[in-house]
């Protein structure tokens, strides 16, 4: 059934009881200070399905001086590398024993495919910080053979406490990635969820403290990004705060570009979209109530632009925030729906005729995470993958997200890596330590 709603309920018997719903702050789940709480909405019905604690300046001020005291005083940053090995591992194992939950709660909170989530997602997450762990008991420093009469060496550090603010659209996978690389650099940290997907930051939390992860060295603050989330970023005692790829342009050559079209209309009209839970479904509800109308209107911006609806643009659905696959053709590059980034399904075909062309207009954007290349030229794969100012680059694939490979935007898209080794060096620096040497036979 293509663009609606499953009409099978058996499916919703998986959904979870939500137990956690308060901060995390030194280990323990507590009320903010002002006792206020928001709703978290299930997207797949627009209704409440609980209430949350609504962290503010006062609660980031108690989680950062619990970070603090942690990474100054804690045993996280002293012990041996192969000890926070051991205890990030545990924690993957926890992750994996419960992950119909984690997926479940990722479902009825993010609008996530329960499927997707059970056998990638969430262990996906676990993955992320088995790797980071073997990385643990690995960050050596340096002997440098300098040209005065010094011996010097470098030691790699953590960098301290660290502010994540994550967003809504990989929630689990977002956490981790930014959690696991800084505990196995011996960082302490306070992380902010998207008030629209605090759930399962919670249920980490918690799955942290079983796995021995010492109390304020992992604190989860959830509220607003206008109120906590501006918190963090200008704490003065944080040492680091961090603020995601959809093919939503795709440029055809003339050529394929009337055939491509019709195909890529004809497979939308298979797409099922529905329930989460529905294992048929390949396409659940936008996150909230605010992005599903803001979906909408870029669909009619397409429209009044001038852009060929070639199929969707309509919600669908008798409740919820689901929204058809819709594809414009004939986008030109100043139309809205070619210039910002919809966070929907929304797609914009473009024409181009040489690669030249397409390599200039494809930079002509102020976003840089990632672009895909599809073609049976090896000449024109290597220019234009050297040519596309992007973060990654997929030649005759998408997606193929690995752990091993580092995975950051260009332009508006960010800073720094996640995923890699390198995402380990944005939580580690270096210090050079030097010392004379005297009647040495060389230098």
């Amino acid at each position: 059934m293509g663009a609606e709603t499953k009409g099978n309920l058996d499916y919703l018997t998986k959904i979870p009881e939500i137990k956690f719903t308060k901060l995390f702050i030194n280990g323990e789940f507590v009320d903010s200070v002002s006792g206020k709480t928001f709703e978290s909405i299930d997207p797949r019905t627009g209704e409440v399905i609980a209430r949350v604690a609504e962290g503010d300046k006062e609660d980031v001020d108690l989680a950062v001086k619990a970070a603090r005291q942690a990474f100054d005083h804690g045993p996280w940053p002293r012990l041996p590398g192969s000890a926070r090995r051991k205890i990030m591992l545990k924690f993957a194992d926890l992750i994996d024993e419960n992950v119909e939950e984690l997926a479940a709660l990722e479902a009825i909170d993010a609008g996530k495919i329960f499927g997707w989530g059970k056998a990638f997602e969430i262990p996906g997450t676990a993955e992320s910080l088995r790797y980071y762990a073997g990385a643990a008991d690995k960050v050596h420093g340096e002997t440098l053979k300098m040209s005065s009469a010094n011996q010097g060496y470098t030691l790699r550090e953590p960098i301290g406490v660290v502010g994540h603010i994550i967003p809504w659209n990989f929630p689990s996978t977002m956490f981790l990635l930014k959690v696991s690389p800084a505990l196995a650099a011996g960082c302490t940290m306070i992380v902010k969820p998207a008030e629209q997907t605090p759930l399962n930051a919670l249920y980490f939390a918690h799955l942290a403290k079983l796995a021995g992860i010492p109390d304020g060295v992992l604190n989860v603050v959830t509220g607003y990004g206008t109120t906590a989330g501006a918190a963090i970023s200008s704490h003065m005692d944080i040492d680091k705060g961090e603020v995601c790829v959809a093919g939503s342009r795709v440029f055809a050559q003339e050529g394929i570009y009337d055939q491509l079209a019709k195909k890529l209309g004809e497979k939308a009209k298979t797409w099922v979209v529905g329930d989460p839970f529905d294992p048929n479904v390949r396409q659940g509800p936008q996150i909230d109530k605010t992005q599903y109308e803001k979906v909408l209107s870029y669909i009619e911006h397409g429209k009044r632009e001038g852009a060929n609806l070639v199929t969707g643009g309509k919600p669908c659905g008798g409740k919820g925030y689901y929204i058809e696959p819709t594809i414009f053709s004939d986008v030109k590059d100043d139309m809205t729906i070619a210039k910002d980034e919809i966070f929907g399904p929304v797609m914009s075909l473009m024409k181009f005729k040489s690669v030249e062309e397409a390599i200039q207009r494809a930079n002509a954007t102020r976003y840089g995470l990632a672009a895909g290349i599809v073609t049976k030229d090896l000449n024109v794969a290597n220019t234009v993958s050297r040519s596309i100012r992007a973060g990654t680059i997929w030649i005759n694939t998408y997606y193929a997200f690995d752990k091993d490979c580092p995975f950051g935007g260009f332009k508006m898209s960010g800073f720094g890596k996640d995923t890699g080794m390198q995402a380990l060096e944005q939580y580690l620096q270096v210090k050079s330590v030097v010392t004379p040497i005297y009647n040495s036979p060389w230098l």
